[in-house]
């Protein structure tokens, strides 16, 4: 029997799958959809959207109005988190009109604008079949729907009063509850603290609330249309936040484009001083999406700080998980396709600072992270293969009795 009385839902990572909103709010305890469509939080709770509403499905106009809806109507429990799929749109804007980047093709800048919007989608944003997917989103009006139609969708909804600008100038880069915070991708000794073209900030809130400023002001100038006196667009800092530093695949510098992980995506724990720099400021636990772990959350521990990845997009399953807080408590809830082939439920609560059992911790001699526990009486094992496969197995309990357990941080 759940002994937890959540006050925070967290959802993150739906990428235009409107499947997984619906999944998330079935049975949900704090957010329900009424008539299928309208997204409502209950009196006294809040809702966390975790980042990027679109890109891997055909849904995502629908998602990002939805999402849009409840913050307009419940402004004050619905955080809406900036993903880098969300403000990468903003390049759009200046690409589709004539000023491409710099690495494009000279036959792709001469192109009709379908065929550089689609370069751009599978070259310089990793969203491979996202044009295919608005353009089937767009043709369930009934309508006969173009190529230049599919152009013309993302120019209006940056465009003045347009839904994806709205949506970006009502999200956020940070979040705190509590002991809490909330992030798109992660965070590292050169992103804590750190606001791009000011000085370091000291003290948790203090940034968190100059860098959310920060973001606010990047937005108001793309919406205001302004330039710098060199002719670059004044919102172009934002731009670079959002993606990783040239030649890498991480931007350890950025909340959106950091990873907590490892180069194969195998989640790893902030390192020992930047756990002690958060917990100053009482912070101790982080939780992001973003980096995808396997088919359900992935609870990381060492000893009185957690961290959690919610994303579980590329996974086995269709669903998305759920996570819900309260104070010092959270529960998580899960459905994963094991090796095996079969299908099994995970859900258990956990209370901070409780390192007794092996639930968050990292075979010594594997390197598979404990899950937790599935209905079935099993534990979830979890590790990251090269060529990003993974491993996902359920063992015995006793057979963790005994073995080497540890805090999975990153060699």
């Amino acid at each position: 029997m759940s002994t937890l009385v959540p006050s925070v839902a967290y959802l993150t990572d739906v990428e235009g799958l409107w499947k997984k909103l619906t999944r998330f709010c079935e049975d949900n305890p704090l957010v329900s959809l009424e008539d299928g469509e309208r997204l409502v939080v209950k009196p006294g709770a809040t809702f966390v959207f975790g980042g990027d509403a679109i890109d891997r499905g055909p849904d995502g106009r629908r998602v990002v109005r939805t999402l849009l809806e409840a913050r307009r109507r419940q402004p004050s429990q619905v955080v809406l988190l900036a993903g880098n799929r969300d403000i990468n749109k903003l390049r759009l804007v200046r690409e589709l009109r004539g000023h491409p980047l710099a690495r494009t093709p000279p036959e792709m800048r001469s192109a009709p604008r379908p065929v550089l919007l689609r370069w751009i989608f599978e070259n310089t944003m990793g969203a491979r079949g996202a044009f295919d997917f608005r353009k089937a989103e767009l043709a369930r009006s009934g309508a006969p729907v173009s190529d230049e139609d599919v152009v013309d969708s993302y120019l209006e909804d940056l465009g003045p009063g347009g839904a994806l600008r709205d949506y970006l100038s009502a999200c956020q880069l940070t979040f705190r509850v509590g002991p809490t915070l909330f992030l798109h991708g992660g965070l590292h000794e050169d992103s804590l603290g750190a606001v791009p073209s000011r000085e370091r900030v000291e003290g948790v809130d203090a940034w968190s609330e100059a860098l959310n400023q920060w973001y606010r002001d990047q937005l108001a100038a793309f919406s205001e249309e302004r330039f710098e006196a060199d002719g670059r667009p004044a919102w172009e800092a934002v731009i670079a936040y959002q993606a990783p530093t040239p030649g890498q695949r991480i931007n350890t510098g950025s909340v959106v484009y950091g990873r907590m992980a490892n180069e194969r995506n195998h989640p790893t724990l902030p390192s020992p001083g930047l756990i002690e720099t958060l917990a100053r400021s009482g912070i101790h636990r982080v939780v992001v999406g973003h980096t995808p772990s396997g088919d359900c959350p992935s609870l990381l521990i060492d000893d009185g700080f957690e961290l959690l990845l919610a994303d579980n997009s590329y996974g086995r399953v269709e669903g998305a998980s759920r996570v819900f807080l309260a104070g010092d408590r959270v529960q998580i809830e899960g459905e994963v396709k094991l090796d095996d082939g079969r299908l099994e439920q995970l859900r258990f609560e956990h209370v901070l600072g409780d390192t007794a059992g092996p639930l968050g911790r990292q075979l010594a001699d594997t390197g598979h992270l404990v899950k937790g526990p599935l209905l079935s009486g099993e534990w979830l094992l979890f590790r990251a293969l090269p060529e990003f496969r993974m491993e996902q197995l359920a063992v015995d309990p006793s057979t963790l009795v005994g073995r080497a357990l540890g805090p999975a941080r990153a060699p």
